[in-house]
């Protein structure tokens, strides 16, 4: 996908064959425009675009923490079935083991986000982010107590087109204490009221 002059090709072949004239005044730079928002979007494929995870040794700064650490943020991905978007909100949480690492909380939302930059399934997308955060804290059997991830998302394959119902899909990934404690998976739900 990095070959941007044949993208604009394709958006005003495809410009073209729903009926409209890629040489009228309004679509004469739509193909270049196209092209680069799908560079954009789909950035997700481009493994110079991935971020790198910052990881600190939990302890190293005096302090040892051992409780929930929780981020929120909003994400737009691209439904693979329709190729549409899907759009919304997630809810991270992760308890650091004392002897392992901890994440620098900014890689969070990138990592979401270079995820998110891929034609896409809810259902794995959630899955993706969680093995990508879960595998750089694990260090040989050193492993985070527990990570959850939440996503909501409006699918616009379902509300502009098919059913052309409004509603949201949610999906979660829980690890560790916020699968096999109730208590921990309580604390982290009230948190972000679900």
């Amino acid at each position: 996908m990095r070959n941007k002059q044949r993208l604009e090709e394709i958006s005003k072949e495809l410009i073209e064959e729903i009926g409209e004239d890629s040489k009228r005044e309004g679509l004469l730079d739509t193909p270049d425009r196209m092209a680069r928002m799908f560079l954009d979007v789909f950035r997700g494929y481009n493994p110079g675009e991935k971020p790198k995870i910052t990881s600190f040794n939990n302890g190293a700064d005096g302090v040892t923490y051992d409780q929930m650490v929780t981020d929120t943020g909003n994400y737009y991905s691209y439904c693979e079935h329709h190729m549409v978007p899907f759009f919304g909100q997630y809810w991270f949480a992760y308890v650091p083991n004392p002897n392992g690492k901890i994440l620098g909380l900014s890689k969070v939302a990138r990592i979401v986000d270079y995820h998110s930059a891929k034609m896409q399934i809810q259902e794995r997308l959630v899955q993706d982010i969680v093995n990508e955060l879960w595998n750089a804290l694990c260090i040989g059997e050193v492993k985070p107590l527990g990570m959850a991830l939440v996503m909501k998302g409006e699918h616009l394959c379902k509300t502009m087109r098919g059913a052309k119902k409004k509603g949201t899909m949610t999906t979660s990934d829980l690890r560790g204490c916020f699968k096999d404690q109730i208590e921990t998976r309580q604390e982290f739900f009230n948190l972000i009221k679900l």
